[in-house]
């Protein structure tokens, strides 16, 4: 990395100390190491519902994770002897949970450094937007500042997707003759953070040219990618063969290699390269209606219900209007961020007509005449 006007380097950055190695290692030997069908277990008592199979995969994954620096941190394998980080690319729908199992697992249960960040607000190094290895700054800050802890942390590319660039062959047969800032520039510049590499990255979010600056290891961290990847499934009508993205209500192949894949994800806009990092990938269908149920009735509705019961009311949501809102949501296919949409218009109005004017009574959101509407009865 070079400096403007390199007669003013950054400030150098302080070598950590034996008192911080063995908080870092104390932090690494209390991390959690619950077997895999138990951490999936976890994940729905803590109220994750459905997507089995990705809560296995990522419970797998967050393991190995844990177990992996628990060997090279507190038994001091050789990291040769120890297998390589797991990066992992989450596929499904808007709304299926990819994100919020991310949080949940990484979190609340391990307590690790974790950072979900939209990737479609970072451009190529020396164009207006956020560098890539901000990216990195905000670990750290996730980590207050504590570079070991950071080392160890997760980051989480959401919209990952949105990075796909034009499949034009100009661009794969020669490189140099385009620019592509947000697209293939982002895709070239996360190559060797996701591999694994030392950086020197800003500790100033605001990337100040002579900030300071420190290194880190991204060799230790996994990447998370999370995407829609909308239009998949026509790429795959064109081709000769399945390799596991499915459209309707057909099983993918989660076994299906990924260097099978590699080309579909070229056609999309990937970089091969950037693609071939990724070891795991794990697919989401569509929440269904009874798993949206129980996430709107056990999850939703209880922080609505908690906040007019300390306004004095008592909020009720008919099974007409349950079933309508998932009803909408599963049209529209917003799966369960359309839940919270789908009821909040109801919720403001009948908060704003009782909220300190009305107390003792019962606010019940109905459906009637195709909508939500809300009713206010007295409690005697």
């Amino acid at each position: 990395m070079y400096y403007p006007d390199d007669d003013e380097p950054p400030e150098e950055f302080d070598e950590p100390t034996d008192r911080d190695r063995d908080g870092f290692r104390d932090f690494i030997r209390g991390l959690p190491l619950m077997p895999p069908p138990e951490l999936a277990d976890k994940l729905e008592q803590l109220g994750y519902k459905g997507q089995e199979e990705p809560r296995r995969a990522l419970a797998l994954m967050a393991y190995r994770h844990v177990r992996r620096l628990k060997r090279l941190h507190l038994q001091s394998e050789n990291r040769r002897q120890v297998s390589p980080k797991q990066n992992t690319l989450l596929v499904g729908p808007t709304g299926c949970g990819k994100t919020f199992l991310v949080e949940m697992l990484f979190q609340q249960v391990f307590h690790l450094p974790t950072v979900i960040v939209d990737v479609t607000s970072f451009t190529e190094s020396g164009y207006i937007g956020d560098d890539v290895n901000t990216i990195l700054t905000r670990l750290v800050y996730a980590a207050e500042g504590n570079l070991m802890m950071a080392s160890c942390g997760i980051v989480c590319l959401d919209e990952f997707d949105k990075l796909a660039s034009s499949t034009s062959n100009s661009r794969f047969a020669g490189e140099g003759t385009t620019k592509d800032v947000s697209g293939y520039g982002v895709q070239r510049e996360l190559l060797k953070i996701i591999e694994g590499t030392d950086c020197m990255i800003p500790m100033d979010y605001g990337y100040s040219a002579y900030g300071q600056r420190a290194p880190l290891s991204t060799r230790d961290i996994p990447f998370i990618a999370c995407g829609t990847f909308s239009g998949m499934d026509e790429l795959l009508r064109t081709s000769a063969r399945s390799i596991g993205f499915k459209g309707g209500d057909e099983q993918p192949d989660q076994q299906a290699p990924v260097l099978e894949e590699i080309e579909v994800f070229q056609r999309y806009g990937f970089l091969p390269e950037l693609m071939g990092r990724f070891s795991r990938i794990v697919r989401f269908k569509p929440l269904g209606f009874d798993t949206l149920r129980s996430i709107l009735i056990d999850n939703v509705l209880p922080q609505f219900i908690r906040e007019f019961k300390i306004e004095g009311l008592q909020l009720t949501v008919t099974d007409d209007a349950i079933n309508h809102i998932i009803d909408r949501s599963v049209k529209r296919g917003t799966g369960a961020r359309g839940l919270h949409s789908g009821l909040i218009l109801a919720i403001e109005q009948a908060a704003f007509e009782t909220f300190q004017r009305v107390t003792n009574a019962e606010v019940i959101i109905d459906l009637r005449n195709g909508g939500l509407k809300s009713d206010i009865r007295k409690r005697a």
